[in-house]
């Protein structure tokens, strides 16, 4: 069974090292996303369709709500450096870096391991092992340097005006924006695809083109994407019990949550609440 060795979430985003031996569903979500392995035996990510192996010398890139999902190479397990970095927090730190969640911002996803970049990933794992008490600063500072040694390299971010220029017209379109926001708020409800479309003054059909076209996913995907959010969100931040965590958004029996979490990030809401750290307001704090 796959399981975390330990998360760190805070307005970075979350970093993740995951022992996973088991595949992962389609998702997709709104971070600037970095995989990396650390140790164990090999797997590969399909991204958009596309194979793309997940070795000692290759890592996987996935761009602001691309999907993808995990395929594990063998029954052994894969130790796995996740980055799920809010591009908010990247471009706080470089104003280049406000297009690092454009939809093209990774031209590549599968990519060579550079030897530096396998010096900070090394050095951010053995880190996330051994820190109890860091400083936010400390663990920024090392999340941050992995991040360049990969968006250097790798990333379209020299060409921000070219990627602001080529946005998709669908992306901007008012109606999507308006359905997007009432799946917010009601995060915890049934997705309603013909309410939706309604509520657009749209067909069913015209809905689900737009939509797609704006997100690169389906309602469906990217409402799971929202509960996910929402769970990381209440693990972290409350100690309400998990199963009524789970009854808030929208899961009628604790298995249901629990398959659900799992299949999306590799381990159960509760091992996700026992290890992860919550690092914010400039003071590291376990959550």
């Amino acid at each position: 069974m796959s399981k975390g060795v330990s998360f760190l979430q805070g307005r970075f985003g979350r970093v993740g090292l995951i022992d996973l031996n088991a595949p992962l569903v389609t998702h997709a979500h709104h971070h600037c996303h970095v995989l990396i392995k650390v140790v164990g035996a090999d797997g590969a990510f399909r991204v958009r369709g596309v194979r793309c192996p997940l070795t000692d010398d290759r890592a996987v890139l996935v761009n602001a709500w691309e999907p993808h999902a995990y395929e594990p190479g063998t029954a052994e397990s894969t130790f796995i450096l996740a980055l799920y970095i809010e591009p908010a927090w990247l471009a706080e730190i470089h104003s280049r870096l406000t297009v690092s969640g454009h939809p093209r911002f990774f031209p590549r996803n599968g990519v060579p391991v550079t030897p530096r970049l396998r010096i900070v990933a090394d050095d951010l794992a053995s880190a996330m092992v051994s820190m109890t008490d860091a400083s936010s600063q400390r663990v920024e500072s090392l999340i941050f340097d992995l991040m360049i040694a990969v968006i250097e390299p790798f990333s379209l971010w020299k060409a921000g005006d070219v990627l602001r220029e080529g946005g998709s017209p669908a992306r901007h379109d008012p109606r999507i924006r308006e359905a997007i926001a009432v799946m917010r708020a009601r995060v915890g409800m049934e997705l309603d695809v013909d309410g939706l479309a309604g509520h657009c003054g749209l067909s069913r059909t015209h809905f689900f083109e737009l939509f797609r076209r704006a997100t690169n996913l389906t309602p469906g995907v990217f409402a799971n994407e929202l509960r996910m959010e929402a769970a990381f969100s209440g693990l972290a931040h409350s100690r309400a019990p998990i199963a009524d965590l789970g009854y808030r958004l929208g899961f009628s029996a604790p298995g249901h949550f629990t398959r659900f979490f799992r299949h999306h990030i590799g381990v159960t809401p509760s091992q996700y609440r026992k290890v992860v750290d919550l690092y914010e307001s400039g003071q590291a704090t376990l959550a």
